[in-house]
């Protein structure tokens, strides 16, 4: 299977390959394209503006011609991956809806931390449209400070401080924490408290299933 994933983060192509290996998905071909320039347009129009959404769905689509699969990793794009699924036969998947169908089913409270702002709009509404346990409470967190750490190239910096603010959320009583960005992704493994849910081991079980 030709599987193509759409970045905005160099670094997460990384993050991509060591996720597919340690799921054992190493007998499929992975593509990984990166457009930083997408988050970054984002980031500086304060949203997901319909331009953005239409240059980023095109994008998608055209990546879809010689793919068997596309999968967009990119929190704060979600949305173009279904306006391109529309316009293809091919599947065209957004990274964390897997992860916010795993995260929902949860009887408690669901902390779903992001580390850009543009991304948390784009996520409470992924999540909150999402089918969910009937005890399932949503709160959504800004990771202070971790976005300009990564934009600094201090990815150690950014993965403890992400790790630590889902420490926090443990101590205070949720029950799943959710890292909603595919870069946050590394800090699964310094957290003392529990394991936080990562999109691209949830989008990458999700792309292959489909």
């Amino acid at each position: 299977m030709r599987i193509t994933c759409l970045h905005t983060a160099d670094s997460n192509i990384a993050v991509f390959e060591n996720a597919a290996q340690e799921l054992g998905l190493n007998h499929h071909a992975f593509r990984h394209i990166s457009r930083p320039d997408l988050l970054a347009a984002a980031e500086h129009a304060g949203g997901l503006t319909p331009e953005i959404l239409e240059e980023t769905t095109q994008a998608l689509l055209a990546l879809s011609q010689d793919s068997d699969r596309v999968l967009l990793t990119c929190s704060t794009l979600g949305a173009a991956a279904a306006a391109a699924a529309e316009n293809t036969q091919v599947p065209v998947l957004r990274v964390d809806q897997a992860l916010a169908e795993a995260a929902m089913k949860t009887a408690g409270k669901v902390v779903v931390l992001c580390a850009v702002e543009t991304t948390l709009g784009p996520t409470r509404k992924l999540f909150e449209q999402t089918e969910k346990h009937p005890d399932a409470a949503l709160e959504m967190r800004l990771v202070a400070g971790a976005w300009d750490k990564f934009k600094q190239g201090d990815l150690a910096g950014y993965l403890q401080t992400v790790a630590a603010a889902a420490d926090a959320a443990y101590i205070g009583g949720a029950d799943a924490v959710v890292l909603a960005q595919a870069s946050m992704t590394g800090a699964a493994q310094f957290t003392q408290m529990g394991k936080p849910l990562t999109s691209p081991e949830c989008g990458l079980r999700a792309v292959v299933a489909v």
